[in-house]
């Protein structure tokens, strides 16, 4: 018998398997009319209606993500209502309406469609991301205007494939039997995404042409480890990811039985194993799975959650709280890292941002936003385990300059009478080619170090790792890259715990084996990779890491590290999630 199944390739948006009928979703295209109309009231009566009943509509969306998503993440379409509530855009449309006597409609349409254009523009991928949130407000009013309804259709099990997914669609298909999202479009910075995986819905995104090769009713399989889709897999593909599904329920209560168990490998070297946090939501998640500390809390995320830089008095009591939450288990609250692949608060057009006016060169000219900042960790600090780091440092002086910000601080708030710790730890990322090659000097500068593999690989192999085109050449086992990390550790006057790395790196099943061996003994990660991580380390022996790290400081080309890591992995370890996935 003829097998017709076909397999196609995206992005590993969000983890898991699923195996389920395909659901192709397109939202109706809404023809807009460019005609002329009469009644100019009538019309502006009509766009203000449409505009209240698309609140109403996003509010409930929000009043659902709230209680399946937290707080923070709801705050995407709590961001949307207020697109709503902008005069300036509400304004031009009331004016274009009345001056050209056209169809609200065609007026909505033209005028969101202008910031849409002027995001897609961009050459950032978080601003082309939202164009796809604006183009759900924009679609929204239209219906609205129509006294249209979006009704789901779906009525068992499926797996949705569509061309975009906006959040709100995410969220109500979350309300449905949806088991896993195809999309032809974006990336892992989608709030489509974003939602995805807070859901724990498997998701492959990015899959050109998904919705021309697949059709309604086909049996897909979604593989969101590795970014496959399987279109009207054979039988011997279904038992295969069947067993997958039963395996990884299996291993997760595994997994749980090591949260209270520390990270040490069978010769007894002990890794410090941290969580990054990237948003407030996944504290919960850090707890449950046993980190011993927040080795990253990327501060810049409440700057997005608020789209405005929060005053001292908002960030000391997120600061406070966490550190309190997590006592006596220290936080690395990491200075605002704006710029680059993150966006500025301010309309700054950059040639190249990644080589521009970002982290702690944004901070040292904006020294108001730096000492609001600082002030409120200081503040924040009363119990004492909380560390201070700074971003994109690349030159001594940034270090000194920083130093006296905090002393001038310390200052302040010793003259207004404020409770403080004045002996904050203070730290630095290392991820610039400069300080990596003067790591004994930096060091000397501060209290601890983390070395940051996503920047520092991209500046030290001249690659954009954004860059679809070149990204092929992004090779965390580059051997440039190897022995930079084996410099950084070697070179550090640290103590060996207040060497970290808090980069993708970190998280790679088939590199922690190789960062051990060179002597790293603390790792920050994402929460939910941690209780494998920590599997991984107790299954490793330490020696024989050394050992295969030293064999890898020799050679000279990116596949032949990979090679020996990878057969190392795959003999020594007893990693059951990669022989799984």
């Amino acid at each position: 018998m003829k097998n017709n199944s076909k397999t196609l390739k995206g992005i590993a948006a969000a983890p898991g398997f699923a195996i389920a009928k395909a659901y192709l979703f397109a939202k109706e295209k809404e023809d807009v009319s460019c005609a002329s109309i009469e009644n100019v009231d009538e019309a502006i009566h009509n766009l203000n209606e449409a505009i209240e009943k698309s609140k109403k509509e996003l509010n409930k969306i929000f009043s659902l993500a709230i209680d399946k998503l937290g707080d923070k993440r709801a705050a995407i379409f709590e961001a949307q209502i207020m697109i709503l509530d902008d005069p300036i855009l509400i304004g031009n449309i009331h004016q274009r309406i009345k001056e050209e006597k056209k169809h609200p409609e065609f007026i909505v349409h033209d005028e969101i469609t202008k910031y849409q254009n002027m995001m897609n523009a961009s050459t950032e991928a978080y601003m082309k991301e939202r164009s796809q949130d604006i183009e759900d407000i924009k679609l929204r009013i239209i219906r609205n205007l129509k006294k249209k309804k979006w009704r789901s259709k779906i009525t068992s099990e499926v797996i949705v494939v569509t061309t975009t997914l906006t959040p709100a669609d995410t969220v109500l298909f979350a309300k449905e039997s949806v088991k896993g999202y195809i999309t032809d479009f974006g990336g892992l910075t989608s709030h489509a995404a974003i939602v995805a995986r807070s859901l724990d819905i498997p998701a492959v995104v990015g899959v050109k042409d998904s919705t021309n090769n697949i059709q309604n009713g086909d049996t897909i399989i979604v593989d969101g480890f590795n970014g496959v889709v399987i279109v009207n897999p054979d039988e011997s593909q279904i038992e295969n990811y069947q067993n997958k599904i039963i395996q990884l329920a299996e291993y997760d209560e595994q997994l749980a039985e090591l949260r209270d168990v520390d990270a040490v490998t069978s010769d007894g070297r002990r890794i410090n194993l941290m969580a990054n946090l990237d948003i407030t939501d996944e504290i919960e998640t850090i707890i449950q799975n046993g980190a011993e500390g927040i080795g990253l809390v990327r501060t810049e995320q409440l700057f997005h959650e608020n789209d405005q830089f929060p005053d001292e008095e908002s960030q000391y009591i997120f600061y406070k709280e966490l550190a309190e939450r997590l006592y006596p288990r220290k936080v690395t609250i990491r200075a605002f890292d704006v710029g680059g692949d993150k966006v500025l608060p301010f309309d700054v057009k950059e040639p190249n941002p990644f080589l521009g006016w970002r982290g702690i060169r944004f901070l040292l000219d904006n020294t108001q936003l730096f000492k609001m900042q600082i002030r409120a960790v200081l503040r924040a600090n009363i119990h004492k385990n909380i560390n201070f780091m700074i971003p994109m440092v690349s030159d001594i002086t940034e270090i000194d300059k920083t130093k006296k910000i905090i002393a001038e601080c310390n200052d302040e708030l010793d003259k207004e009478g404020i409770q403080f710790d004045r002996y904050l730890k203070l730290g630095i990322m290392v991820e610039v080619p400069s300080v990596a090659v003067m790591s004994a000097e930096f060091s000397d500068c501060v209290d601890f170090v983390s070395i940051g593999t996503n920047d520092l690989i991209q500046y030290l192999l001249a690659v954009d790792r954004g860059n679809e085109i070149v990204s092929a050449q992004y090779q965390e086992f580059h051997p440039a890259v190897v022995r930079t990390i084996h410099h950084i550790i070697q070179n550090t006057n640290c103590d060996d715990d207040d060497i970290s790395m808090c980069g993708e790196m970190a998280a790679d099943i088939v590199a922690i084996p190789l960062l051990v061996g060179l002597g790293l003994k603390s790792l920050s990660v994402s929460a939910s990779a941690i209780p494998n991580i920590k599997k991984i380390i107790k299954s490793l022996n330490y020696s024989e890491a050394k050992k295969v790290a030293e064999q890898c400081l020799k050679l000279k080309t990116a596949d032949e590290v990979c090679a020996v890591m990878h057969k190392y992995s795959h003999e020594k370890l007893t990693d059951q999630l990669q022989n799984i996935i």
